[in-house]
């Protein structure tokens, strides 16, 4: 079965975030002859505690803190592909994706006594398939923001595909501007298209 993890960082109900992202997954799905399994995870529905930088290692455990991050851990460890979307907040990810990369640092938990050889383990032993929705205002600042889930997904083995930015017009605070974007929406369901093909 085919593992899709859909993490939308927005805050705001029927964001162009969250179409943006639902596109990607059609264009995968539409591709795909695999029975799939979808979990999209809005994050701001989520109690996460901050990273605690506990300055230890919660080996054999994912994390000291089990909180509604925790079940993802498995999932996220386990899919095969990863669709990371935020809106761009004063040049950078919103604080909900920050907060759920922040806490996937346990991923590569410290090796402090050096058995592995590496000052960071790596338990994360299947490389997965990505890509990234950023949405952002009329400047159209991305590079903070991307550069931001990059380093997420170079730390928990996810090869990233492309990325979908869209600049929102002079409305832009109104929800789901992009879904008057039919280049845009296209473009997101092609790169959907090119994942898939990576697996195969």
């Amino acid at each position: 079965m085919l593992k899709i993890l859909t993490l939308n960082a927005s805050p705001v109900k029927g964001s162009s975030t969250s179409i943006l992202l639902d596109q990607l997954a059609a264009g995968i799905l539409e591709k795909s002859e695999q029975l799939y399994e979808n979990r999209k995870v809005d994050l701001n529905e989520l109690k996460i505690l901050p990273c605690q930088s506990c300055g230890e290692s919660p080996a054999p455990d994912y994390c000291f803190y089990h909180d509604d991050i925790y079940p993802l851990y498995e999932y996220l460890i386990n899919c095969d592909i990863v669709l990371f979307g935020s809106p761009v907040y004063f040049d950078t990810v919103s604080a909900q994706a920050k907060l759920f990369i922040d806490r996937c640092n346990c991923l590569r938990p410290p090796d402090f006594k050096g058995e592995s050889g590496e000052y960071f383990r790596k338990i994360i032993s299947k490389k997965r398939f990505g890509a990234m929705v950023l949405v952002g205002g009329q400047r159209g600042q991305f590079e903070c923001a991307r550069r931001v889930i990059a380093g997420f997904f170079k730390w928990v083995r996810i090869s990233n595909c492309g990325t979908i930015s869209y600049a929102s017009d002079d409305q832009w605070w109104q929800a789901g501007r992009v879904g008057l974007d039919t280049a845009k929406l296209a473009e997101a369901r092609l790169l959907g298209n090119q994942i898939i093909s990576n697996l195969t």
